[in-house]
């Protein structure tokens, strides 16, 4: 079954322009993985430090698998310093 996710990352304020390449390296990569069915990232109209993702997995174990790609555990070294708080995630399931 797939699994979607959605997940809001803020970061500090006036590390957008930092981050933001980082973010898009993520996603290109992502895209590449096998289970990866979507993998798209947009940025707050209101806040420019506020992305979020929108993400669909094959299964839960193609989600499982992205979290150990060398390319996500990279971002997360490198991007982590700069969240102003832990990511909010939120896995659903599309009734319509």
């Amino acid at each position: 079954m797939s699994i979607y996710l959605t997940a809001l990352l803020k970061f500090k304020t006036g590390e957008a322009d930092t981050v933001k390449p980082l973010l898009l390296e993520l996603v290109a990569n992502s895209l590449k993985e096998e289970a990866c069915l979507q993998y798209e990232l947009y940025q707050d109209s209101e806040n420019e430090n506020l992305f979020i993702f929108h993400e669909t997995w094959k299964d839960a174990a193609g989600l499982e698998q992205h979290t150990q790609q060398a390319h996500y555990k990279q971002f997360s070294q490198q991007a982590g310093p700069l969240l102003e708080e832990t990511p909010t995630l939120h896995k659903t399931q599309r009734i319509a």
